[in-house]
């Protein structure tokens, strides 16, 4: 009998032991949790899944790590992973237990002490509500959170067990981000950073979205912590350059670059577009609550301005002064055209605050033809003009135009013709074709060939006077060629092989006036000797015939001068003569002076009376007279033979 009792004993032990008290030990594993089920209890309220005081249903406490005792009759356990976050993404928190959202809102508030939600009892007690969690799971985060209390979604999984019917109704089919109405992309870590497009890097900034927060004010489209009150505080006190510092300057460190969510609808974040946009960096964003769209930098090259088109700030103030009339140049931080310009750099301006027009302050070429610009697209709907003559030819004008925009007056350009595109197609277009056009149409066609360069000059000075409304110079206007009907091409063809004719013509002829006289030049070469010759006998008998005349003169004066002394001579000698021939009388009588004088003259003159010897014979009478007469006459005879010998030695 006893033996019978052991046995029903150790049957009933080993009964009690199989079926009661193994089943009911769970071994959770080293990243999972237990979740616990409590078959009978009181009743849960309805709007609270889990069991904080023992009543039936989901327990608050989870079973950690190792073996672990839960009655399976009461009881039932079941296991779920740790909540692991990989690297790159985010985990997004759904509270199925709390306290409900107030209406409107989207999201719950956050308690720091809340952490990463691994703690249900102190999220409860704390205020926890449902419904999205502000904060998200970190890349790397593991944690163990209840997974009735949360439903934490990645982008490959969902963790948790859902309540909600539909979502129940998903979960056999497995629940996914898209069951939330999340992209795979919405889970990721948002990256702001530099773009590749082809060979260029463009650089970026994230324009942010909230989804959550105060409404805006009615005449704001985007929300800027503080509003725009800092602006208007100190405006009086800085410049325009200063002021657009102080707009660039975000105020997103005072909620973490909207990773703290909380942070941000504290500091009065509100709901839509925002003003501060997101620099470079890696950021864990709940996509529930800020969307992030990447847009690239407003970047200023050097040899360009932006002039900056502000939609939101302050209401508008215009500074342009009475006379302006085409809009509202402003300063910045209010709404309107900013009047100060940005200048070479790199901003973070988000494009749907302020819109940039980039301006060229470089001189800026603009080419009227088939062949555009190739530092700029502004002249890529222009066309060769096309005109027509007076006559009726049609031409086609290639024609290049530069112009220059000074840095300070881009906004006034900007402010009245909208865009540099606008200030191309329709100012400068209609003021180029337009003079073209009526220009060619009073004109022939030859005499606007003709006078091609006085065109352009005129050109030059009627576009220079349209930009000069616009505060744009005008640098040069140049027209690159002009396109002839094919009909004036062959009048102006065959006028011009006429003239060439005749240009050759005229050359022949020059050709045969050159030979006639290279001929005449031979032939003068040829007696070139001969010429020379001539030449200097010519000179010669000149040079003799002066001399004869120059002695002839001489002579005549020698003469003159000479017959006058003579003169003289011959008075002074007759005076003495006579003077003598009245001595000689006197001493002699009249007849013996008489014959002296005779006899002299004939030896003088070399007069010839008689034979060189005579001998005559004598009685006495006059004798010795006649001999002295016969010795004279020889004696002057010998003086003259004398005198002629030594003239002929001379």
């Amino acid at each position: 009998m006893e033996t019978i009792l052991t046995a029903i004993y150790f049957a009933a032990g080993l009964f009690l032991l199989l079926v009661i008290i193994l089943p009911s030990i769970k071994n959770i594993g080293q990243t999972e949790v237990g979740l616990v089920s409590k078959r009978f209890g009181k009743k849960l309220p309805d709007d609270n899944p889990i069991a904080m005081n023992g009543e039936a249903g989901y327990q608050a406490e989870l079973l950690k790590p190792g073996f672990r005792f839960k009655l399976w009759l009461l009881y039932s356990v079941k296991k779920f992973p740790w909540v692991q976050i990989p690297a790159g993404e985010i985990g997004v928190v759904i509270a199925q237990t709390g306290s409900p959202l107030p209406i409107g809102a989207k999201s719950a508030v956050y308690n720091t002490e809340f952490g990463t939600f691994s703690d249900l009892k102190k999220f409860l007690e704390k205020g926890g509500q449902k419904g999205v969690q502000r904060p998200v799971l970190s890349p790397g985060t593991l944690a163990p959170i209840h997974p009735v209390g949360f439903l934490v979604i990645t982008k490959n999984k969902v963790y948790g067990l859902p309540i909600d019917p539909e979502l129940k109704h998903s979960a056999r089919n497995g629940l996914t981000h898209a069951s939330f109405g999340l992209e795979a992309d919405d889970l990721n870590v948002v990256i702001i950073s530099p773009e590749t497009k082809g060979n260029s890097i463009i650089d970026t900034i994230g324009v942010v979205t909230a989804y959550e927060g105060e409404p805006l004010d009615a005449s704001d489209i985007a929300g800027r912590l503080g509003g725009f009150k800092d602006m208007e505080d100190t405006e009086n006190k800085k410049q325009d350059a200063e002021l657009v510092e102080t707009l660039l300057s975000n105020k997103n460190a005072l909620h973490n670059n909207y990773q703290d969510f909380q942070a941000f609808l504290t500091n009065g974040g509100r709901i839509g577009l925002q003003h501060d946009p997101l620099l470079y960096g890696a950021y864990t964003l709940n996509p529930f609550l800020v969307k992030v769209q990447t847009v690239p930098m407003l970047i200023v090259e050097q040899g360009e301005v932006a002039v900056i088109k502000s939609y939101v700030g302050l209401v508008t103030q215009d500074t342009s002064g009475s006379e302006f009339k085409f809009g509202s140049l402003v300063r910045p931080g209010h709404r309107g055209i900013w009047r100060e310009a940005l200048r070479t750099g790199k901003y973070p301006i988000n494009p749907h605050c302020y819109q940039a027009e980039i301006v060229p302050t470089s001189i800026l070429t603009l080419n009227w033809a088939s062949a555009n610009s190739q530092a700029h697209n502004l002249d890529s709907g222009l066309q060769q003009i096309v005109a027509k003559s007076k006559e009726g030819f049609i031409f086609k004008i290639d024609l290049q135009v530069q112009i220059h925009i000074p840095d300070t007056d881009a906004p006034r350009v900007i402010s009245m013709v909208g865009t540099i595109a606008n200030l191309v197609n329709e100012v400068l277009q209609a003021a180029v074709g337009n003079h073209f056009r009526d220009k060619l149409q009073s004109l022939p066609a030859i005499q606007f060939i003709e006078t091609r360069q006085s065109i352009q000059e005129n050109a030059y000075t009627h576009i220079e006077g349209k930009l000069k409304d616009y505060k744009v110079e005008t640098r040069g206007v140049y027209i690159q060629d002009v396109i002839l009907p094919e009909t004036l091409v062959t009048v102006l063809t065959e006028r011009e092989i006429a003239n060439q004719e005749i240009q050759t013509y005229q050359k022949k002829k020059e050709a045969q006036d050159e030979r006639i006289k290279m001929e005449h030049a031979e032939g003068t070469a040829d007696k070139q000797k001969e010429l020379a010759g001539s030449a200097v006998n010519i000179e010669i008998k000149r040079n003799t015939a002066s001399a004869r005349k120059e002695e002839a003169d001489g002579e005549s004066t020698y003469i003159e001068k000479t017959g006058t002394a003579k003169g003289a001579e011959v008075r002074a000698v007759g005076m003495a003569k006579a003077d003598a021939f009245e001595k000689q009388v006197q001493a002699l009588g009249a007849d013996k002076t008489a014959l002296v004088n005779i006899i002299t003259a004939i030896a003088e003159n070399d007069i010839k009376m008689m034979p060189d010897t005579l001998i005559i014979g004598g009685n006495g009478g006059g004798g010795a007279f006649e001999g002295l007469a016969a010795a004279a006459m020889n004696f002057f005879k010998d003086m003259k033979n004398t005198k002629e010998e030594v003239t002929a030695k001379k």
